[in-house]
């Protein structure tokens, strides 16, 4: 069997496919070590892992100005010579790259030490990590319809966003007893991603007494840089009592997203995956600041698939409106499932799985030619 090193920390969006590939491999009795940042958010989401295999590993994001930019190159150097060492005591098979700063001192330390790898880029728009290591893959994984100039068609595969086994969808009343909420006629869901969004939280808080006078109940994750927590009372129509739910982090997100009639969400690669998965209809409000405005791209194609509606953060004046007009509007959202059904169309971790493992085959083979002929 093949063993394999996987970068996937960072964010919940990177860190949330590698455990869903390793699932899949692991079960297929291979061996796989997660290299995941020092960051909360990663040691909070692998706390329900213990058979899966983490190590932490430095590295630190590309962003601000001059000085942020060289501690990024420092960065860069330091986590170089930690990978080097890590591959030479591991001795994989193969390395895969799930983007973000991790992948950058693993992927040019594999190149170097001739180990095969591979990369998957969730977005609609491809991140820097993937731009710069597009040349030294021997397969990358995109989203269906995007292109990465320079890369060869025959080193593509279009296999999805592999989604953790825990993710799927089951009846919105089961779904809301296992979260242990109480809804008084349609349930509202509000994620902002692993890192939360603070307006969308604001937003939750300001309207939330105009929800509750419609009988619309809110569970809300604020996200774990944002520790609002709590319950919020409001007397909605006939007297009852309306609620709204707020958590900072929720490890069961199935369920969140199944028992929704209707879902807030950023626009993450990986929250698309999982509103898709849970067939939860969904108004995205991509984060105006994301690198590449890469949010924009995954929610416009979201929109244009039928899935669902965008709106700019800059209305969100508007959104209780919207929320109004559509979480009530029961054909629009059977609508929105269905298409949502026709996207959900096969197991994007089976395939991926089943592609490395190919991958590894030939590292094998090529490695025992080599092997054979230096000895010859």
């Amino acid at each position: 069997m093949s063993k394999i090193l996987i970068a996937c920390g960072g964010t919940g969006g990177h860190l949330s496919p590698g455990i869903a590939v390793a699932e899949v491999l692991q079960e297929r009795k291979h061996e796989c070590l997660l290299l995941i940042s020092e960051k909360q958010v990663d040691s909070r989401l692998v706390e329900k892992y213990g058979y899966l295999n983490f190590k932490t590993a430095p590295g630190r994001a590309f962003a601000g100005g001059p000085v942020q930019r060289l501690k990024f190159l420092v960065g860069l150097f330091f986590s170089f010579r930690v990978a080097r060492k890590l591959l030479r005591r591991e001795t994989p098979e193969l390395v895969l790259l799930f983007g973000g700063y991790l992948s950058l001192g693993l992927g040019f330390a594999a190149r170097l030490s001739g180990v095969p790898v591979a990369m998957h880029e969730a977005n609609c728009v491809p991140g820097r990590s993937v731009r710069l290591l597009k040349r030294i893959a021997s397969r990358i994984y995109l989203p269906d319809g995007v292109r990465l100039r320079g890369v060869a068609p025959g080193l593509v595969r279009y296999y999805g966003y592999p989604l953790r086994n825990e993710i799927k969808h089951i009846l919105k009343a089961d779904a809301a007893r296992k979260l242990k909420v109480k809804v008084a006629s349609k349930l509202l869901v509000v994620i902002g991603g692993s890192q939360g969004a603070k307006s969308l939280n604001d937003w939750v808080v300001r309207n939330f007494e105009q929800l509750a006078a419609k009988g619309i109940s809110v569970y809300c994750v604020t996200g774990l840089g944002n520790s609002a927590s709590g319950t919020i009372h409001e007397i909605g129509r006939d007297g009852a009592d309306v609620t709204a739910t707020l958590v900072p982090f929720s490890d069961q997100m199935g369920d969140v997203l199944s028992a929704a009639d209707l879902v807030i969400s950023r626009a993450g690669a990986g929250s698309i995956a999982e509103i898709i998965r849970c067939r939860a209809p969904a108004i995205l409000v991509p984060y105006p600041y994301a690198a590449d405005n890469h949010q924009q791209a995954n929610a416009k194609m979201h929109e244009q698939h039928g899935a669902g509606m965008v709106l700019e953060q800059e209305r969100l004046d508007q959104l209780a409106d919207e929320v109004d007009e559509l979480i009530f509007n029961d054909s629009l959202l059977a609508k929105f499932k269905l298409n949502m059904q026709h996207l959900d169309r096969f197991n994007s971790s089976e395939r991926i799985a089943s592609d490395l493992e190919a991958l590894c085959e030939e590292y094998a083979l090529r490695k025992t030619k080599d092997d054979l002929e230096e000895k010859s």
